[in-house]
């Protein structure tokens, strides 16, 4: 017998992240609510905000608020362009010193440790913030966050799609990979960033590609791969948002839920 009838993934990718939360507006609807949540950089900010009972439209608020690129919050002489300290700004308001066992949901939140090179999934006893905050220190974005003797960084450098990690203990799983590969013109492929941009965005997703497998019903809706992951326009949030919620509505008479 597994220990969850519903699980729920997360994936990472910037503000594209809000997409999440548009299905999990569509969920409620559906009184679809998952028993474990497997997340990663954004979707551990989404995960997060759903496991202390914030409503969709919350999340939006949120992500709205949220802006990292002022000037005072550039790092001088560190490993990142921005201290990664900096969101914990905004999360310490909501989450204090909460632990993930303290949340009303299981949560398993997961960020790629430096020095050993291994993989860190946050448990109970870990601080909300400093579980997301290791999740989200996107590389060579943000400097990477020390806890004691440990330094973490982006939970996507391995496991952006952390389905693995719950996929046994769940008898149905839901995910949701919000940085779809982007369709592209040979024309378009005509410089070093260019090329060097796009053989890193399909290196990425390949390695999540054989993860997408174990979900019963997979939303991934390829118009976000028109979007960045530092949108900052409410407009453009907003349109985010609606993408993830029409997602999983077009989707859902095709999942194998029942």
């Amino acid at each position: 017998m597994k220990n969850y009838k519903l699980g729920l993934v997360l994936s990472g990718g910037g503000t594209k992240g809000i997409a999440h939360a548009g299905v999990l507006k569509f969920l409620g609807e559906q009184n679809i609510r998952p028993d474990v949540l497997a997340c990663c950089s954004a979707g551990s900010i989404v995960g997060s905000l759903y496991a202390i009972g914030k409503t969709p439209e919350e999340m939006l608020d949120f992500f709205k608020l949220v802006y990292l690129f002022n000037w005072w919050h550039f790092a001088f002489n560190k490993p990142g362009l921005i201290s990664s300290e900096i969101i914990a700004t905004y999360l310490n308001p909501i989450f204090g010193d909460m632990r993930v066992g303290d949340l009303k949901i299981d949560l398993k939140i997961v960020a790629t440790e430096l020095v050993t090179g291994k993989q860190k999934v946050f448990g109970k006893k870990d601080k909300v913030v400093d579980a997301i905050i290791s999740s989200c220190s996107i590389r060579g974005i943000f400097t990477p966050h020390v806890i004691g003797e440990e330094m973490f960084s982006d939970g996507g450098v391995l496991d952006n799609f952390p389905a693995d990690i719950i996929c046994h203990d769940c008898d149905k799983l839901i995910g949701v990979y919000v940085s779809p590969s982007h369709k592209v013109e040979v024309s378009e492929l005509n410089s070093i960033k260019a090329i060097t941009t796009r053989a890193y965005e399909l290196l990425s997703h390949r390695t999540e590609m054989y993860k997408f497998s174990y979900c019963d019903w997979f939303i991934s809706p390829q118009k976000l791969s028109k979007y960045g992951i530092f949108e900052k326009n409410a407009s453009r949030l907003e349109e985010i948002f609606n993408i993830g919620y029409e997602a999983a509505k077009s989707s859902y008479e095709e999942c194998v839920l029942n």
